[in-house]
């Protein structure tokens, strides 16, 4: 008997007041790019004047130097992984 055990992560960037999912992206791997992937996408249509997220993949230099590019300020919940 075979068994795979997929792990897949989701992204979402949802507007707080509307609750509106802004944008998403799906991955196989707990990597960076399909964050920043989601953010870019999102920005197309309008610029967020704050980003919250949690800790983890956010915190990744490529993923806030581009928040920080486009003046974007950040706001970051809870502790992140060591």
């Amino acid at each position: 008997m075979c068994r795979f055990v997929v792990a897949l992560y989701l992204v979402a960037v949802i507007d707080w007041f509307s609750r509106y999912v802004l944008s998403w992206r799906l991955s196989n791997t707990l990597d960076t790019q399909f964050c920043l992937d989601a953010l870019q996408r999102r920005c197309v249509w309008a610029k967020p004047e704050i980003f919250n997220t949690d800790r983890n993949q956010f915190t990744a230099h490529a993923f806030t130097s581009t928040v920080e590019e486009a003046q974007i300020r950040i706001s970051m919940d809870g502790k992140g992984e060591p």
